[in-house]
């Protein structure tokens, strides 16, 4: 027995838990028709496999025709989703890790023109404002249908062998009733809490009716909308209570804030930069309020923070989900003493960010997360050692080199710059930003266990690469930004890195032609508008920054409208050039021929990056395969066998922005899926 607190098993009504770990309800976007198909369950049993204690499946689970789902939830209203999750139970079990679901009717949360295209539904008109639909006020009908989807639901959950499952109380239609901020019904349905509550403990005691006493069921909620004119914090806790007196529930999940706006969501689900474990002293205060079974997840990225709220009784069950994205080996590594092996979660947010645009959960520097059947995270030995040369240290020539080493390769890497980290390194200047460097961090110290030699200050030639006697050759050098992209006076402006790595030093006023859409033209704009000057950043876009996304823009939005800063759209940058001490600098339109021009001391140009490939095109005639790249072997994750110069030395590939300007998690996925199988 380890005397670790996160290690000591929990009973939770019958069901023994093996560890205090659970992976909190998040919806990954992996369902194939609303099911929880090969893709979905092969996640969670990667996880299960490694020893999480309980894994929360859903962020939530739809439990009516009538909540369509806008983040490719799970289906539970369909009686074929028993099937699927059966199998996901199943598995799971059988490697000692506990299931649930969590259940949902997402209310105004979601839009009209998904799904059936059915009126959205909410206790009052009023939308919300990241869905932007405007609801049906329910009906009666609309109110007893409801309760009656979600007993069905959960009976389905009980029929699949789940262990237990929650319903989700915060933005979606459950709190909906409970705040005054969205239900103005009239009694008994609005009004008094007690009539705000009604609709919730109407679906309890329906699941009860259909599930038994047995069957665990928790609510995760919110114990403060901190809103203004929302359920505050006093409100909160006598709900908790409630909820525990009703004797329906088993456990409470509790979080604080709401998620009807991008900055709300972005509070209560913090990202990189922002407080670690924000509101885990307020979910203690609940617990030490009710003594009763508490969970809580919130930006709880590492072993020492997640140890110390439970060895503190803050919680009983601490969530750690976007840490199991980063690494779903996280527990095994704890038992196995080996917690400077984890992969740490960096809070990018590039998984949840890519499910608010529609795509499917992805980490941005473990890119076998969801894609565990295609790129297992296992690296398997290769059957014959090779010696791979590896030019460039950003990450996606550490991965290469990571990946190589693991297979048992000799790996030889060159480096132009004193250290590691390439475009990363310049990103985390910024101190907001300053956690990206763990992606580098964490792959320096997996090269050094693998034995990987690093050669920095080596600007590499082909006759350097050639002494290495490679038997592969991986062209990692990545890009330079490029700014020649104006009919006149390229020659006047500096890029977004120039400004970013202080070579440029801002000037009093500056116009940031940001046609690229990425981190590094708000940071620069950030950068520049920190000194007292102002700025205005230009996008020919009809939205700015659109590669950053929701809950990363939001730190951006916060610092730079409380500065000098100016932001316009549907304009290009199509002229600079001298006007005394200053710059005159036109502005065009892709709509047509309108002109605006600006009088500025600075013009900064974020236009992303060209590949520096001298090298690779240097090398390629060298090479046995003429740097070809076999797409369907890349994709499909066979072995790259392309013999189109027979008296080549080497094998050569490029990856990542030598390529073609992409971003982090490209060119991280570029190298393990080529090395792997090399």
């Amino acid at each position: 027995m380890s005397n670790d607190p996160l290690l000591q098993p929990y009973r939770l009504k019958h069901l023994t838990l093996r560890n205090r770990i659970l992976i909190t309800s998040h919806e990954p976007a992996y369902p194939e028709d609303g099911m929880p198909k090969d893709r979905y369950r092969a996640y969670h049993v990667e996880r299960a496999k490694a020893g999480v204690a309980l894994t929360m499946t859903a962020g939530s689970a739809s439990v009516s025709r009538d909540s369509p789902p806008v983040f490719n939830n799970v289906l539970v209203w369909k009686d074929e989703v028993v099937g699927w999750m059966k199998k996901l139970a199943d598995e799971c079990h059988d490697h000692g890790a506990a299931v649930m679901i969590q259940l949902t009717h997402l209310g105004r949360r979601t839009r009209w023109d998904k799904g059936d295209w059915l009126p959205v539904v909410a206790p009052s008109h009023e939308r919300e404002a990241a869905h932007r639909a405007f609801p049906k006020r329910m009906e009666e009908w609309d109110i007893a249908r409801i309760v009656g989807d979600f007993a069905d639901a959960a009976e389905r959950m009980k029929a699949a062998g789940l262990d237990g499952i929650e319903l989700e109380a915060y933005g979606h239609l459950l709190e909906q009733f409970w705040s005054p901020l969205t239900n103005d019904l009239e009694a008994p349905w609005g009004g008094s809490l007690e009539n705000r509550l009604r609709f919730t403990f109407e679906v309890l005691g329906a699941i009860r009716k259909r599930v038994g006493p047995d069957f665990i069921v928790g609510v995760r909620y919110t114990g403060d909308q901190d809103l203004a004119g929302g359920m505050g914090a006093a409100e909160g806790l006598e709900v908790s209570r409630r909820l525990k007196e009703s004797g329906l529930i088993d456990f409470l999940n509790v979080v604080k804030g709401h998620i009807d706006t991008d900055p709300g969501l972005t509070d209560l689900i913090p990202i990189q930069g922002m407080r670690s474990a924000p509101h885990l002293d307020f979910a203690g205060e609940i617990r030490a309020a009710t003594g009763f079974p508490t969970f809580h997840a919130a930006r709880i990225p590492d072993v020492a923070t997640a140890r110390h709220a439970i060895a503190s009784g803050k919680l009983d069950m601490v969530g750690m989900t976007r840490a199991h994205l980063a690494d779903p080996h996280l527990v095994r590594k704890i038992v196995e003493g080996r917690e400077d092996d984890i992969r740490p979660c960096v809070g990018a947010n590039y998984c949840l960010d890519r499910i608010y645009q529609g795509g499917m959960a992805l980490c941005l520097h473990n890119p076998s997360s969801g894609r565990e059947i295609e790129q297992p995270h296992e690296i398997a030995p290769a059957p014959v050692k090779k010696r791979i040369t590896v030019v460039g240290a950003g990450p996606a020539g550490l991965e290469a080199a990571r990946v190589a080493g693991s297979r048992g390769h000799a790996v030889t890497v060159f480096e132009a710059a004193s250290e590691a980290g390439g475009q990363v390194r310049l990103t985390a200047r910024q101190e907001r930003r300053r956690e990206m460097m763990s992606i580098v961090g964490w792959r320096l110290d997996q090269c050094e266990k693998l034995g990987v030699k690093f050669h920095f200050n080596s600007f590499a030639d082909a006759e350097a690469v050639l002494a290495t006697e490679p038997d592969a050759v991986i062209v990692a050098t990545g890009g330079l930004p490029h700014t020649e992209v104006l009919e006149e006076g390229n020659d006047l402006v500096c890029s977004a890195w120039d400004i970013l790595s202080g070579d440029v030093k801002p000037a009093a006023s500056a116009l940031v032609f940001d046609d690229a859409g990425d981190h590094a033209g708000l940071q620069a704009a950030d950068l520049i508008a920190a000194t007292g000057a102002a700025v205005e950043i230009v996008t020919p876009d009809r939205s700015f920054a659109p590669e950053v996304m929701a809950m990363n823009l939001v730190p951006y939005m916060r610092s730079l409208q409380a500065r000098d800063a100016t932001f316009t759209v549907t304009w290009r940058l199509k002229s600079v050039r001298r006007e005394g001490n200053r710059l005159r600098a036109v502005l065009g339109s892709d709509y047509g021929p309108a002109l605006r021009d600006r009088l500025v001391d600075q013009v900064v140009v974020n236009h992303g990056t060209r590949p520096l490939d001298d090298l690779y095109f240097e090398l390629k005639p060298l090479s046995s395969n003429l740097g070809e790249v076999d797409y369907d072997a890349l994709a499909t994750g066979g072995s790259q066998d392309r013999l189109v110069n027979p008296e080549g030395r080497f094998r050569l590939y490029r990856i990542g922005d030598a390529v073609a300007a992409r971003n982090t998690h490209a060119a991280i996925y570029d190298a393990l899926r080529l090395v792997r199988d090399l």
